[in-house]
């Protein structure tokens, strides 16, 4: 079978409705992994979706416990580990998703709509992790499995997979379960696929991500409120200083104010991969804010080239309720997004001595959850140039290369710790409501996606081994 027929039975897989099948089964998993309650449909997902796919294409599986909690206990999120050596000699791809979804948030959702229901809406599929990242790894794995079926079961390289039940509560316990394997994770080149595409209708290739830091802010005051009326003007206000306190760290159009968490530079091979590339030009983007954020740059200098603060959540008094009391408490939840020229090392110093110098001694500090590293490999690899010559053929357009995605994702495990070149081909659009109510993802990115993959593969299988003896070459 050629390459074009192979193709062409990925496209009917999709037309003939068997991918959104297989989508309706994952989604209908509640694999919230920040559901304390509910890690059992976590393991769920991989018994009985993941763990019989695999094993009918012939890879060995096992489910590894958490190693940095106890697997007996909830909060426990597993992750499944496979492999499919049909040749030592051949080249090894290591490829990876997450089953695991952010919380269904199901009163939230448009009428008639369910996250646990994949619904047809036109070319709209809603359902939660539908694009983040049931929809992705099950494209990845359809493609697979499509070229072996082409090649009489036989790929021509090794494969190995990493899925994860934690990536929405940060990846915990992902590093160090690569520490532990890291000679059974063996490889030689790193693909898969999460986060979106530039725009729905541009394929996309990015080569790492901006990484990502959360912390706190906190101010305790006092215990409970005091009524406005009778302690106004005597006692100091938590919300008040927690607003001014986020003040001085970004200014009112979004400039970061703290030195310290900007990026070193703007390099000049950045700064020319994006010259070129639009962002927010989707039908249901949100419309961007040009005078947001560093005024010097552009819009795509901010998303994929700089150091991005936010405040994501914040609380102070009984916001359901409201009630004439000053409060005594206010927490506020921050994120910095940023790239791989910061001082990562020292964000929280940065922040502490940018708060003390302007006299918020009061505002407590701390991080919330593990730091996600910056990653980027360089544009001149040659994988690099043989991914974007695939999707090229496979879709007859100029793909897009980002240097980073502006998101992040544990891309520093594989690059850093498995130390490989990592290849992201997105199979989402950036106006899919990921983490939000009525999350979806379009029905012609999609079945554009399975033939990107199904090519994709086959060209590993074609021309894999030789290009990983001409890189190894260089």
């Amino acid at each position: 079978m050629s390459r074009q027929n192979t193709i062409q039975t990925a496209e009917s897989y999709f037309d003939s409705g068997e991918f959104f099948a297989a989508l309706k089964q994952r989604v209908s998993i509640k694999s919230e992994s920040q559901n304390l309650e509910g890690f059992d449909k976590l393991r769920l997902y991989l018994d009985d979706i993941i763990v019989p796919e695999l094993t009918a294409l012939g890879f060995d599986t096992r489910i590894v416990a958490n190693p940095v909690t106890d697997a007996e206990q909830p909060g426990s999120w597993p992750f499944l580990l496979a492999e499919r050596i049909e040749d030592p000699a051949f080249m090894t791809l290591l490829t990876y998703g997450h089953g695991d979804v952010v919380r269904g948030y199901d009163e939230q959702w448009k009428e008639g709509l369910s996250p646990w229901e994949l619904k047809e809406e036109g070319d709209h599929w809603y359902g939660r992790g539908s694009a983040d990242n049931k929809g992705q790894h099950t494209i990845n794995l359809a493609a697979l499995k499509k070229v072996m079926d082409a090649k009489d079961g036989k790929l021509g390289f090794n494969v190995k997979i990493i899925l994860e039940m934690g990536e929405e509560a940060g990846s915990p316990g992902l590093a160090e379960l690569c520490e532990i394997h890291k000679e059974a994770l063996k490889a030689d080149l790193f693909i898969a696929s999460d986060g979106p595409r530039l725009s729905a209708e541009r394929p996309t290739i990015f080569l790492g991500s901006r990484g990502g830091f959360n912390f706190d802010l906190t101010v305790k005051l006092r215990e409970g409120g005091h009524h406005s009326g009778n302690w106004g003007g005597l006692l100091s206000n938590a919300g008040t200083r927690l607003a001014h306190a986020w003040a001085s760290m970004v200014d009112a159009k979004g400039k970061i104010l703290i030195p310290g968490l900007l990026p070193a530079r703007l390099p000049d091979s950045v700064r020319e991969a994006l010259k070129d590339i639009p962002v927010g030009e989707g039908a249901n983007s949100p419309e961007i804010d040009l005078e947001w954020g560093e005024p010097s740059l552009t819009p795509a200098e901010q998303v994929f080239g700089w150091n991005t603060l936010e405040m994501l959540a914040c609380k102070t008094g009984n916001p359901e309720m409201p009630v004439n009391a000053i409060p005594g408490y206010a927490i506020g939840y921050c994120q910095l997004r940023f790239v791989v020229e910061s001082d990562t090392e020292n964000f929280l110093t940065h922040i502490r001595e940018h708060l003390d110098k302007h006299g918020f001694t009061d505002v407590e500090l701390s991080a919330n959850g593990e730091l996600m590293d910056a990653t980027r490999l360089d544009p001149e690899d040659p994988w690099v140039g043989w991914a974007l010559g695939s999707l090229e053929q496979t879709t007859g357009k100029k793909p897009v290369l980002l240097p980073n995605l502006g998101g992040s994702l544990p891309n520093h495990v594989f690059a850093n710790i498995l130390e490989l070149p990592t290849v992201w081909v997105p199979h989402s659009y950036p106006a899919c409501s990921q983490h939000a109510p009525n999350e979806h993802v379009l029905a012609p990115v999609c079945r554009e996606a399975l033939q990107i993959m199904t090519g994709l593969f086959w060209d590993l299988s074609e021309q894999g081994n030789a290009m990983q003896v001409k890189r190894q070459s260089k």
